[in-house]
């Protein structure tokens, strides 16, 4: 679908899971929008600042200069605000949109604090216990999945729907952790529903838009070695 000049813009960062989803929900509708890269560990530009004020953080959609914050509240917009194109993407029941929205935010809340542990931990321990957690966690999706899903291929059913987009955001960097790892996030033996649902990743709507997970490695090194680098220099100061 073809949107007016500047109807739609997305401030965002490439690397981001949080602007993939906003991404993603753009990508299954069919929406065409402004692309607007930030630089959001440097200068942050006025637009970004002006559009987000709280937080100053991707993403932020802008639809006719009114600007919209935080992914999962940005997907729902979308999908109501276009309802006439492209698939649906919450569920028409009301029950079910709730246990949609409730799983939502288990994802933020479980998976992502389990990736941040990996990431960030200061010691081996704490990125063991991350790497353990973010396992207990998809073994929890699991079941959601088998509930949500009836059967079928998407937490959405037939269809890709509100939860596939919400955890399609991770995908890449889960990806990214099972290279730098050595294991599987999602793994065949243990989560085979999860593992099956990554067939998300081969459709073209999410082939358009995720990120190089090439890069993403190439990032978290980067970082990491960043980290290494001032841990050192702080150990030596002391």
């Amino acid at each position: 679908m073809t949107m007016g000049d500047h109807e739609l813009k997305l401030l965002g960062m490439w690397a981001s899971p949080f602007v993939l989803r906003a991404r993603l929900a753009l990508s299954f509708k069919g929406l065409s929008y402004e692309y607007i890269e930030e630089e959001i560990f440097g200068n942050k530009s006025a637009l970004l600042v002006k559009s987000n004020p709280v937080h100053k953080k991707v993403p932020v959609l802008i639809h006719k200069d009114k600007s919209i914050c935080e992914s999962q509240i940005i997907v729902e917009y979308i999908d109501e605000v276009f309802s006439g194109t492209g698939p649906s993407l919450l569920p028409a029941d009301p029950y079910e949109r709730g246990v949609a929205r409730f799983w939502a935010a288990y994802i933020d809340d479980k998976l992502f604090s389990s990736f941040m542990m990996m990431i960030k931990g200061k010691t081996s321990e704490e990125k063991a216990e991350g790497r353990r957690q973010s396992f207990a966690v998809a073994k929890t999706l699991e079941g959601a999945l088998k509930r949500c899903s009836k059967g079928k291929s998407f937490f959405g059913g037939d269809n890709v729907g509100f939860l596939d987009i919400v955890l399609g955001g991770f995908v890449a960097w889960v990806h990214t952790r099972d290279i730098l790892s050595g294991s599987k996030q999602f793994d065949a033996g243990k989560t085979p529903l999860l593992a099956a649902w990554e067939r998300f990743c081969a459709l073209d709507a999410t082939k358009a838009v995720k990120p190089d997970v090439e890069k993403l490695v190439e990032l978290s090194k980067m970082r990491q070695a960043r980290d290494d680098a001032a841990a050192a220099a702080v150990s030596q100061s002391n």
